[in-house]
C-alpha cells in the first residue's frame, strides 16, 4: 500500500520548477518534427475497434483530449513504435470535448483503449467506474523514488492503490491580445471583474468594425468554458474554484453566481465574439490568434498552442486573472498536476500499455515536454535540470508566489444540470440566480452526502481554513 503523501511537498515542486526556469537563460529542449503516426480528432474515433493482436503484435490504443502536444505525442508514439523490441505498436486518437463521454461510451461497449490521458477532473470518476487498473505491480523501485513525493490520495492513489504518475502542472491566465488592448487605448490587463467587463466594452467598441470583439470562451461546452475561467478568478478571490466550501465541507454557489453576473454583463453588452456559445475551444483558438477576441481565460497550454497549432503574428500576453474585487486574496489554482496517463482495466495487453508507459515516463521526455511548453513540470528531478521554455507567452504562465496547490475537493455527479449548464442558461437568458444557487446546493449536497454514505467520498470541514495562506 502507498504512503499516504501531504500536498505541501507538491509546491515546493513547483517553485523549484519555477526557479529552474527563472534562472536559465538556454532555450534547451529536444526538437521533434511532426510524426505520421495515425491519429484522429474527430469523436467518430471514440468507437474505434478494441485493442487486438496482428500476428504477434499488440496494438495499444492511446486515447488524450490533449491537442496541444499533438504534434510531440505523435512523434514520441513514432519513435516507440519504430525503436521497441516487444512488437507493440501504439494508435493515438485525439478527441475534443466530448472526451469523458466518449470514455463512457467505449467502455459500455466494450470497445475501450488500452491506455487513457488522466486529469485531475476525471482519474477519481474513472476509478470509481472500474475503468482504470492499479499500476502498483509496474512500478520499479527507481519510479518510487522519483514521484514519491508527488502521490497523494485522492489524487493519484484511490483506496491504497495507484493508479497514475504525474507529469506537469497547468496554471490558469488571462490570455489577453495587446495589439487590441492598445488600439482601445488600454495599458494594462484588467485587475478587477468590473475593469474586465469594461475592457471588453471598449475593445468591442474599437475593433467591432473589423469583427474584433472583447472577450470569448468556448460555450459550446459550458463546463469546459467555466472551469477554464471562474475557477482561476475563484480561486484568486479566496473561495475553491468548484463550488466547494473548504470551510464547511459543503457546496455553496453564491461566490460563483457572482462571477456569472459579470459574464452575463458582458453578454448583453455585446462584448462576446457572435456565436461564442456554438465555439468549441479550437476554432476559438483560431478566432483568437486572427485577431478576433481581446481576451480569454485558460491554461499553460495555450503557448505551446499559438507556437504549433495555430501560429500567430499577433502581440499577445498572459497575465493572473481579475478578481471579484481587484484584490487578491487566495492563489491561483494550479491543475492537473497529479496524473498523466493511466492503464484501461479492460485492457487485454496491459503488459504492453505499461511498457508503453514506461517509455513515456522517462527523464528525457518528460524533460523536453516541460522546455518546450507543453506543461510545467512538477516532478522534481526534471524541474531541478529543465531548461526556460523559449516560447512567446509562456513567460505569463509560469508558476510564482500567487500560485499554489488547493486542497482536492471532492466530485460528486448531481442528478439535473450541472452547475456550468445552469449558469450558462442564466448568463444567455436571466432568471432568478437567488433560486439557481439555492437549487445547485440543494442537489449538489445531496448528491455529497449519497457519496459520503456510500463511502465513495469523505469530506472533513476545516473552519480554519485560509487561502491566503496558501503556498506560503
Amino acid at each position: 500500500m502507498w504512503k499516504k503523501s501531504l500536498g505541501l511537498g507538491l509546491t515546493a515542486v513547483l517553485a523549484i520548477g519555477t526557479a529552474a526556469c527563472g534562472n536559465s537563460s538556454n532555450n534547451g529542449g529536444a526538437s521533434s518534427a511532426p510524426a505520421s503516426t495515425a491519429a484522429s480528432s474527430s469523436p467518430a474515433a471514440s468507437s474505434a475497434a478494441p485493442s487486438k493482436a496482428s500476428g504477434d503484435k499488440a496494438v495499444i490504443t492511446y486515447w488524450t483530449d490533449d491537442r496541444h502536444d499533438q504534434e510531440y505525442i505523435k512523434s514520441l508514439i513514432d519513435k516507440f513504435n519504430a525503436e521497441n523490441s516487444d512488437n507493440i505498436e501504439v494508435e493515438l486518437t485525439v478527441l475534443s470535448e466530448n472526451y469523458n463521454q466518449s470514455v463512457d461510451i467505449a467502455f459500455s461497449s466494450n470497445k475501450a483503449p488500452d491506455v487513457l490521458r488522466l486529469k485531475s477532473a476525471n482519474t477519481e470518476t474513472f476509478v470509481k467506474k472500474g475503468y482504470l487498473a492499479p499500476i502498483d505491480e509496474y512500478v520499479t523501485d527507481d519510479m518510487k523514488t522519483k514521484f514519491s513525493s508527488l502521490l497523494l490520495d485522492g489524487v493519484n492513489i484511490f483506496g491504497g492503490k495507484l493508479y497514475s504518475l504525474p507529469n506537469s502542472g497547468q496554471t490558469l491566465r488571462l490570455v489577453y491580445n495587446k495589439d487590441l488592448f492598445d488600439k482601445a487605448g488600454i495599458a494594462n490587463p484588467p485587475q478587477s471583474l468590473q475593469e474586465m467587463v469594461d475592457d471588453a466594452k471598449k475593445i468591442t467598441a474599437a475593433g467591432k468594425s473589423e469583427g474584433a470583439y472583447g472577450f470569448a470562451l468556448n460555450f459550446k461546452n459550458p463546463k469546459s468554458a467555466f472551469d477554464r475561467s471562474m475557477r482561476e478568478i475563484l480561486s484568486l478571490s479566496g473561495y475553491q474554484g468548484l463550488g466547494y466550501d473548504l470551510k464547511t465541507a459543503q457546496f455553496d454557489f453564491k461566490p460563483y453566481s457572482q462571477v456569472v453576473e459579470y459574464f452575463k454583463q458582458m453578454w448583453e453588452d455585446g462584448s462576446v465574439l457572435p456565436g461564442a456559445e456554438t465555439l468549441d475551444i479550437d476554432p476559438m483558438r483560431a478566432q483568437f490568434a486572427a485577431g478576433k477576441i481581446g481576451m480569454y481565460l485558460s491554461f499553460a497550454t495555450e503557448p505551446g498552442v499559438y507556437k504549433d497549432q495555430f501560429p500567430t503574428t499577433i502581440n499577445w500576453g498572459a497575465a493572473l486573472a481579475p478578481t471579484l474585487e481587484g484584490k487578491q486574496v487566495g492563489t491561483s489554482e494550479i491543475v492537473s498536476a497529479g496524473t498523466w496517463l493511466g492503464i484501461s482495466d479492460k485492457s487485454k495487453h496491459k503488459d504492453a500499455a505499461w511498457k508503453f508507459m514506461a517509455y513515456m515516463y522517462q527523464d528525457d521526455i518528460l524533460t523536453a515536454y516541460h522546455e518546450q511548453g507543453f506543461g510545467i513540470s512538477v516532478v522534481p528531478s526534471i524541474a531541478e535540470k529543465a531548461k526556460n521554455p523559449d516560447i512567446p507567452g509562456m513567460e505569463g504562465f509560469l508558476v510564482g508566489e500567487h500560485d499554489s496547490i488547493w486542497p482536492v475537493s471532492p466530485s460528486v455527479t448531481p442528478e439535473g444540470a450541472n452547475y456550468a449548464d445552469a449558469f450558462f442558461k442564466y448568463m444567455l437568458g436571466g432568471g432568478d440566480v437567488s433560486k439557481i444557487v439555492t437549487d445547485l446546493n440543494t442537489r449538489y449536497n445531496d448528491a455529497l452526502a449519497k457519496a459520503v454514505e456510500k463511502g465513495d467520498v469523505k469530506t472533513q470541514p476545516d473552519p480554519s481554513f485560509d487561502p491566503s495562506k496558501l503556498g506560503s
